[in-house]
């Protein structure tokens, strides 16, 4: 199956402007842009036919193009990164089977998680979109409720059916987990990961939709398919002693660093 990997990226982020261009110590001390690093960690996915930066910014496809990416220039009235992927596979390589979204914001995504969504895909026919999800161990949790008190919006949380197909999604802590009780184990609290895995019937059909109610309260681009009827599946990852986490605010870098640079900040 022909497989590409969209990494769409913008500048115009209302929590983090110029993300993408947003600089972050890696291994051996030098630094690179997050978009740079997030295109490495696509070129380390095997078969793979094409890595693309999907952007509508002059900065991010000039950085993109030093270090050698193929960039794609979208329209700027995309409204998120599905729809970003959308308009670059369809100028560029219209004949993919599986079109994978790698958002931006993720270089610690590992090479098997892409591929564990693959598999999955291929696995299940019927299967229109794949997501990894990742259960959390009591550090992540910790993090995540530490963004919340201290008032940013930090990483997603999903929760899915039997099958695995996708609930809800939300920036909130979900399912609600009583205070001063003991925490059950194993947590059942599912950190979501930014990266889908779309057929692109079902990318076609959600550019056609409008954005969705809840879609628009919480930020998240991945509901309007589930308020629509269309079944996202969740494919649980395993962490194996990596630790992953996506730059949503300034704070993040510090702590991508030092899962970059395995050295604690």
């Amino acid at each position: 199956m022909k497989r590409v990997i969209v990494i769409p990226a913008r500048h115009a982020s209302r929590r983090f402007p110029g993300k993408p261009l947003a600089l972050l110590r890696g291994p051996g001390g030098a630094s690179k842009s997050l978009i740079r690093l997030t295109w490495e960690a696509a070129q380390a996915v095997p078969g793979i036919d094409a890595v693309l930066v999907a952007t509508d910014d002059a900065r991010i496809r000039a950085e993109a193009e030093g270090f050698g990416a193929e960039v794609v220039m979208t329209s700027p009235d995309c409204r998120n990164g599905t729809e970003r992927c959308a308009e670059a596979v369809a100028k560029t390589h219209p004949d993919a089977e599986l079109v994978i979204n790698l958002q931006g914001d993720s270089p610690l995504t590992p090479p098997d998680f892409v591929l564990a969504l693959c598999g999955a895909m291929q696995a299940d026919p019927a299967a229109q979109v794949a997501t990894p999800v990742l259960r959390c161990d009591a550090h992540s949790l910790a993090m995540m409720r530490q963004d919340r008190q201290a008032g940013r919006t930090g990483a997603t949380t999903a929760v899915f059916d039997r099958r695995g197909d996708a609930l809800y999604f939300s920036k909130e802590i979900l399912p609600h987990l009583p205070p001063g009780r003991p925490l059950p184990q194993p947590l059942p609290v599912f950190h979501h990961l930014g990266l889908y895995v779309y057929r692109p019937a079902a990318l076609a059909r959600y550019i056609a939709l409008a954005p969705a109610p809840l879609e628009r309260l919480e930020g998240l681009e991945q509901l309007r398919f589930v308020e629509n009827g269309i079944a996202l599946r969740c494919v649980e990852v395993r962490a194996r002693g990596r630790v992953f986490w996506e730059v949503n605010n300034p704070a993040d870098i510090e702590r991508v660093e030092a899962a970059l640079t395995g050295v604690a900040p």
